[in-house]
C-alpha cells in the first residue's frame, strides 16, 4: 500500500443491543473531506426484545447522514421531524446550533419477528460559519435520488455531487457519497469523477486496487487524483465518501462537533443542564459521558 493510501480496519464497540463498527476518525486520520465519523451498523437482525432505542441526545455543528442497505428506522428530532428512514432513502439532519433526537426501530416492526438492519450514519461537519446555524431536517427517498447502471455497475449518487450528477439532497459544503454495486467484475475508473479526499469503504465482496485487497469491513482513503482505478468483484457492494477539506481543524467531543474547544464546553454545559431542545413527546434522555481524555 503506497504511501498516498491508508488501509483501515474496522473497530467494533457496543451500542446497547447492536454491535457498530467505527471506521472514522481514527488516530492518523480525523476527516476525509468533511466527513468526521462513520459508524457501520450491522449487518444484523431484529427482533423479539432486541430492537433499536437509541434514546434523546444532542448534536451541534454536524449533519448526520443516515444511509440504510436494508432494513428500516424510525427517526424523531426537536426540529419536529418524524421520518421512518427505509433502504436507500436518505436522512439529513443538520444540528447546526443544537438539536437532540432518537433512533428507533418502528412500531410495526415489532411484531415479534425477525427483521434485517445494515446501514451507516455519518457525520459531516458544518463549514464554520454554518456551525451555529438553525437545525433542520432533510430527506430524499430513494426513487429520487440518481441511479444508473454502466459497464455492470449499478450506482447511486447519494449526496453531493460526482460522474457529473448532483444528488437533490441540500448539503453545506462540497462533497459526494456514493453507493456502488458490481453484478459482475469491473473496473471503476474514479479520476476526474469525483472532486477532493476519499474513502472507499467495502461493505460487501472485496475491491482490488493496485494487487492489494481491500476487503468488507476495511476503508481504502486516498486522493482522487492518486486513485484512478479500483476493481470490484462480482456482487461486491461499496459506498465512495468525500470532498473538499474545511480549512478549520474540528475538535470532538461525544456527539458534538465544532471549530471551536470553547463552543465544546458550552455544548456540554447546556445538555447537562437540559438547555436543549427536546423531541416532542419524548422524556428520555442519554447522560453526558465522562471525559476520557483532552477534546479530540
Amino acid at each position: 500500500m503506497g504511501n498516498n493510501k491508508m488501509l483501515v480496519e474496522e473497530r467494533s464497540r457496543d451500542l446497547g443491543n447492536f454491535l457498530v463498527g467505527r471506521l472514522l476518525p481514527f488516530r492518523k486520520k480525523r476527516q476525509v473531506g468533511p466527513f468526521t465519523f462513520i459508524d457501520h451498523m450491522g449487518p444484523s437482525h431484529i427482533g423479539p426484545g432486541r430492537y433499536m432505542d437509541v434514546d434523546q441526545h444532542p448534536h451541534i455543528g454536524l449533519s448526520t447522514l443516515t444511509y440504510l442497505l436494508e432494513g428500516e428506522v424510525e427517526h424523531r428530532d426537536s426540529t419536529g421531524a418524524v421520518k421512518h428512514i427505509q433502504a436507500g432513502d436518505v436522512g439529513f439532519m443538520s444540528a447546526g446550533k443544537g438539536v437532540a433526537h432518537t433512533e428507533r426501530t418502528p412500531q410495526h416492526q415489532r411484531d415479534g419477528k425477525s427483521h434485517p438492519v445494515h446501514g451507516y450514519q455519518v457525520w459531516v461537519a458544518l463549514p464554520k460559519d454554518k456551525e451555529e446555524m438553525e437545525p433542520r431536517f432533510d430527506f430524499v427517498a430513494k426513487n429520487e435520488l440518481p441511479h444508473w447502471q454502466e459497464n455492470n455497475l449499478e450506482i447511486t449518487l447519494v449526496a453531493g455531487e460526482g460522474f457529473g450528477r448532483k444528488s437533490p439532497l441540500p448539503v453545506h459544503s462540497p462533497l459526494f457519497m456514493v453507493d456502488v454495486r458490481a453484478h459482475e467484475e469491473t473496473c471503476l475508473e474514479i479520476h476526474g469523477q469525483l472532486e477532493g479526499e476519499i474513502a472507499i469503504v467495502v461493505t460487501t465482496g472485496k475491491v482490488l486496487n493496485d494487487g492489494e485487497a481491500i476487503e468488507q469491513g476495511q476503508m481504502l482513503i486516498s486522493k482522487t487524483e492518486d486513485e484512478c482505478i479500483i476493481t470490484l468483484e462480482k456482487g461486491s457492494r461499496i459506498l465512495l465518501f468525500g470532498g473538499k477539506a474545511l480549512p478549520e481543524e474540528r475538535f470532538l467531543f461525544w456527539n458534538f462537533v465544532s471549530s471551536s474547544k470553547e463552543r465544546l464546553e458550552v455544548a456540554k454545559e447546556n445538555w447537562m443542564q437540559k438547555r436543549f431542545p427536546k423531541v416532542p413527546g419524548d422524556d428520555t434522555y442519554i447522560p453526558l459521558p465522562e471525559p476520557k481524555g483532552p477534546l479530540r
